[in-house]
């Protein structure tokens, strides 16, 4: 999923009653009835799907199926971005019609889904034997409890992308440690008030990676018991380098992905972007006149060694429930996120591949590109996608959890206060929430 089409969540609450997650955990295999050998048949006998999704390069890859199977017809729709398109996809669920065949789902509100069963388990349709073809990390994003709910498309491992000429300009070296960032942090916004390190304003996504970057594991479920726990060890880690930037007012409290933010990272305002390995393209597109001036680098680490980071972003392609064909919606789902055709079109556009046969790829890894000043910047990216397989897990209600972030976490930074005491009111409410959706919650 390319970024630039990621921010702003509504306030929006999908909800999955512990009901759902019990009936979930105790059903058996899909529903299809199907089998590998079903998917080539359907293909061959052809027909009309509906695919939902935002992603750019979305009616490129279309095209290049229908090419490939001519029998078979893609209605392609832009039901919204992300927290837009899961209400209505929700809405189809309780309604028990007017679902996709197929549909974009970030892999944080992948989960959701499928514990409400509204995903087909691909699993009999041989999707388990396919694990080799992707990161682990998007891997785990997709299986669960022995069974296969999508395919990845893409992966947002972590990396440190900054800007060169603001680093040579004040001195500033690579930081490799997070307290060397802090440190860079400092020295800029002294030389010259104007300038940041980097933008925070709050975000949830952000967060939940910079806590599993940090070891954290604040949310665990088992069946309809979910334990939060958002002041555990790697939280804190985190938080107490944060804290300190966002207590010093070291942050640009621009909000990503407007004009203003754009326009700061193309003057030098803000000189870094930790973010997900997508990144490259939105650059390149929105802010061209910073050409030349960026490079990529490792995601800092604690200790400064040992190479760790985490996932921001990314989706995968699920197949509903309601499909009323679907084996042809499994093959279509098949060529479009493991078919060299399609993942061809989806980096042609700017995508970061989940694939190993892309990133393992020698013309992937030794591209240059102008914008970076020649850097080979998918070796870095590369190398962050085989240092990001933790073990973080999203709650059975993350859509709802990120929609509340901003008036919780996202009062710390606004009032430049501790980041616990904002984590703690998250923990709270999304506690609250739990119960009355019928989980056991338990706080720590």
């Amino acid at each position: 999923m390319q970024k630039r089409l990621r921010r702003g969540l509504s306030a929006l609450a999908i909800g999955v009653t512990a009901a759902m997650a019990l009936a979930a955990c105790a059903s058996g295999g899909s529903a299809s009835g199907g089998s590998a050998s079903d998917i080539d048949k359907a293909l061959e006998q052809g027909g009309t799907l509906t695919y939902w999704s935002w992603t750019p390069s979305a009616k490129d890859q279309v095209a290049a199926f229908e090419k490939a199977y001519p029998k078979v017809k893609v209605k392609l729709v832009n039901a919204g971005t992300g927290a837009d398109q899961y209400t209505k996809l929700q809405n189809t669920v309780k309604a028990g019609s007017g679902a996709p065949d197929v549909a974009q789902v970030e892999y944080y509100a992948l989960p959701q889904f499928a514990l409400s069963e509204s995903l087909l388990n691909l699993s009999d349709y041989g999707f388990g034997d396919m694990k080799s073809k992707f990161a682990a990390s998007t891997w785990k994003s997709v299986s669960m409890d022995g069974k296969v709910y999508g395919l990845p498309q893409d992966s947002g491992p972590m990396a440190m992308f900054y800007n060169k000429k603001v680093f040579d300009q004040y001195d500033i070296a690579v930081p490799k440690t997070w307290d060397e960032y802090v440190a860079a942090a400092k020295k800029l916004h002294d030389a010259d008030p104007e300038k940041y390190l980097a933008a925070d304003s709050g975000d949830a996504g952000f967060t939940t990676s910079m806590i599993a970057q940090a070891g954290g594991t604040p949310f665990t479920t088992d069946g309809d018991k979910v334990t939060i726990n958002l002041q555990d060890a790697g939280t804190k880690k985190w938080t107490k380098t944060w804290n300190q930037l966002v207590e010093q007012g070291l942050l640009a409290k621009t909000v990503g992905w407007t004009d203003d933010w754009y326009k700061q990272l193309g003057n030098g305002e803000i000189a870094t972007l930790i973010t997900g390995a997508w990144m490259p393209g939105n650059l390149e597109a929105s802010v061209a006149d910073a050409k030349g001036d960026w490079r990529v680098a490792p995601m800092p680490t604690y200790d400064g060694q040992t190479a760790a980071t985490a996932n921001n972003g990314g989706s995968a392609e699920v197949v509903m429930k309601q499909s009323k064909n679907p084996a042809l919606a499994a093959g279509f789902l098949k060529w479009l996120n493991s078919s060299k055709a399609s993942t061809k079109v989806f980096m042609e556009s700017g995508g970061f591949p989940s694939t190993t046969a892309d990133l393992e790829s020698s013309a992937f890894l030794d591209e240059k590109p102008d914008y970076f000043g020649g850097q080979q910047i998918n070796k870095v990216l590369v190398d962050a996608s085989k240092a990001s397989d933790n073990d973080f897990t999203y709650l059975p209600y993350q859509v709802y959890a990120n929609s509340v972030y901003a008036d919780t976490v996202g009062q710390s930074y606004e009032k430049g206060t501790s980041l616990e005491s904002g984590l703690s009111a998250w923990q709270d409410a999304l506690a609250k929430y739990g119960k009355q959706q019928g989980f056991t919650v338990s706080t720590k």
